[in-house]
């Protein structure tokens, strides 16, 4: 379902509501753990009045500019056909400007970026429901020895059940996240109201004096800081699927207000009790209240969980789409909503990586100290692609986007230091995973890459193919005669130029032709979704040879039988029904380290065994495949 269908069903407040259940669960859980970490992580500021004042101000003005003014004003609108997210931006830079220069660059760049989120995706559940459980520490404290063991259960539960799809239990997501920010605002108002001087924190004059008096203390509270903003590169990731208006709605008048409560709330408390920093979240609610928060909590962090494993299930589905990563099981679990994708390989590793992390860690501050380098360096790489997509798509001259580019990345840059500090204590996770996505997402593309031009070495072109048959169905060359049988065959190929390896095999070793040979190639066009009226192209080669050429967007899952219907209904002679598909199955040999280092040909190849069948993604039914296998050497 697009945008403009879920407009017309549900408005823009239906919208909103669900934007706000989805899209904001992280940076909505983030008061978890963010000031209590600034105070009572390992850095232990003292909270006196000017350390309380300078990181409100701090935290303040960076979900202003980071999530208000970068995100919310300016990078949603880098949208690629209504679509965000840094996968996106990777096909829309490619799309605008495939020949510039840096382009390649700009797109290893994007791609980096979309590996770190598998790092902090990770991250996000562990950390979320720690901080969520360890309320017990304020509200039970005689089984605060059974805080690992209920996150580990509750981690458990949520991997378990995603096959069963969200489309159910995503209708409450909304209104719980109305009651988790009412409820988080109404703590913070309420302590607000006993010092109401808190809200001079706002000013930015705080922060600046902070950095003047105390550069040591306020440099390291930058790394604690940005954990305020993590889940912001949600908003952008989440539009289409929302739209703008609803995201900028449910951020302005619920999420943020909510947010900024709260943590001015703690602020206030900080000043009247330190010792709460201990646990400066829980300790906001009156002691009857305590565990029923504990409880919303959970539930709030279960659903920022949820959010990012279907966020890296929809980025894993466009990684394959763009040719990152090889071809997996894609299982859509709504018939309505097009986004609700589960990707069996992803969400079990990904419970895997969580459960090791709570193991490993054991506490939301622990956590913490992973987290933020690769939080800030996703920030940086989403500045530098949505502003040269500015660039290309406004006309704009490098002396007007510069100055709010240097702006930003300076912002980020300064995160970015801070984080560096947590490296040795965590932060080392989400890069080396970041580094080990990377490098599979980059060896895969360069692979593919490789594969096609070896092929095109030997591949006879598409018309030498039909002149030959032409010649020889008129025995005007020596040589086994070519037979023609009745019926349709359907030979699925990468590359529109070319004869495919199955065919040039059959033809060559069975000196067999179909009456009807279909050629069709699949393309992954840089744009989320394709009409079915622009789907296809036909070009009709003669002697009974047909190429289909099939357009899908990087949002979509290939059905190649249902292209061939709509070329059918198109006058094309096509018996899809009755038709036996053709699929070269290659077997990959490295032979040295030409073109590619020799260990990343080992890796490709090792990724390509593991790969879903080409007939299994594209939608072939199984009864009517034949494969033809071939040795490639790379």
């Amino acid at each position: 379902m697009t945008t403009d269908e879920r407009m017309r069903r549900g408005g823009t407040f239906g919208l909103t509501l669900g934007a706000l259940g989805v899209v904001f669960g992280d940076i909505g859980t983030s008061p978890l753990y963010a000031v209590q970490e600034v105070f009572g992580g390992p850095h232990d500021l003292a909270p006196d009045r000017q350390s309380v004042f300078g990181v409100l101000s701090l935290i303040f003005w960076a979900l202003v500019i980071i999530v208000t003014l970068k995100y919310v004003l300016l990078v949603m609108r880098a949208d690629n056909h209504g679509e965000g997210g840094i996968m996106a931006l990777v096909a829309l830079a490619e799309r605008l400007h495939p020949h510039r220069r840096g382009t390649p660059l700009l797109v290893l760049l994007g791609v980096f970026g979309a590996a770190l989120f598998y790092g902090d995706g990770t991250i996000t559940p562990a950390i979320s429901v720690l901080s969520a459980v360890e309320g017990i520490h304020v509200a039970a404290p005689g089984i605060d020895h059974l805080v690992v063991p209920i996150a580990l259960a509750i981690i458990v539960a949520l991997f378990s059940v995603q096959h069963h799809g969200t489309a159910r239990v995503g209708a409450l997501f909304g209104p719980v996240m109305v009651v988790w920010f009412a409820t988080i605002g109404l703590l913070g108002a309420v302590e607000i109201a006993r010092d109401a001087s808190i809200l001079w924190a706002l000013a930015p004059t705080h922060a600046v004096t902070f950095f003047i008096q105390r550069p040591g203390g306020a440099f390291l509270a930058l790394g604690s800081v940005v954990l305020a903003v993590t889940g912001a590169e949600a908003l952008y990731a989440d539009m289409g699927h929302f739209g703008r208006t609803a995201i900028t709605n449910a951020w302005l008048f619920a999420a943020f207000p909510g947010l900024l409560l709260n943590y001015m709330g703690q602020g206030a408390l900080l000043l009247s009790r330190p010792a709460a920093d201990a646990n400066p979240f829980f300790l906001l609610a009156p002691g009857a209240l305590q565990l029923p928060l504990v409880v919303l909590a959970t539930i709030a962090t279960v659903i920022a969980s949820q959010a990012v494993i279907s966020g890296a299930a929809s980025m894993t589905r466009q990684a394959i789409q763009l040719g990152f990563l090889p071809r997996m099981t894609v299982r859509h679990t709504s018939s309505e909503e097009e986004g609700q994708v589960y990707v069996p390989a992803v969400n079990w590793t990904l419970m895997v990586a969580v459960i090791a992390l709570v193991l490993g860690f054991r506490s939301s501050s622990h956590l913490a100290s992973a987290y933020g380098i690769a939080v800030t360096t996703t920030f940086v790489i989403t500045t530098l692609l949505a502003f040269q997509v500015f660039r290309e798509r406004w006309h704009l001259t490098l002396w007007i986007t510069l100055p709010g580019l240097a702006f930003f990345v300076l912002v980020e840059l300064a995160f970015f230091g801070a984080n560096l500090t947590k490296f040795i204590h965590g932060g080392w996770f989400p890069v080396l995973a970041a580094l080990v996505v990377f490098t599979m997402l980059a060896t895969w593309r360069r692979g593919r890459a490789l594969v096609v031009a070896r092929l095109a070495e030997h591949e006879l072109p598409l018309r030498g193919l039909v002149q030959l048959v032409r010649a020889q169905s008129a025995r005007n060359v020596p040589g086994v005669p070519i037979q023609r049988v009745p019926g349709t065959a359907v030979y699925l190929t990468a590359n529109d130029g070319g004869t495919p390896t199955a065919l040039a095999s059959n033809v060559a070793h069975n000196h067999v032709l179909h009456e009807r040979v279909v050629l069709a190639t699949s393309r992954v066009d840089a744009v989320p979704r394709i009409p079915d009226g622009r789907r296809i192209e036909l070009t009709k080669l003669g002697q009974g040879v047909i190429q289909v050429l099939v357009h899908y967007g990087f949002q979509e899952q290939p059905d190649i039988p249902h292209a061939l219907r709509l070329a059918q209904a198109q006058g094309a002679d096509i018996d899809e029904a009755a038709a036996v598909y053709f699929v070269g199955h290659f077997t990959l040999n490295p032979v040295d380290g030409r073109g590619m280092a020799l260990w990343r040909k080992q890796l490709f190849a090792a990724m390509s065994k593991n790969s879903l069948r080409a007939s299994a993604y594209l939608g072939v039914p199984s009864a009517r495949v034949v494969e033809i296998g071939t040795q490639v050497d790379i």
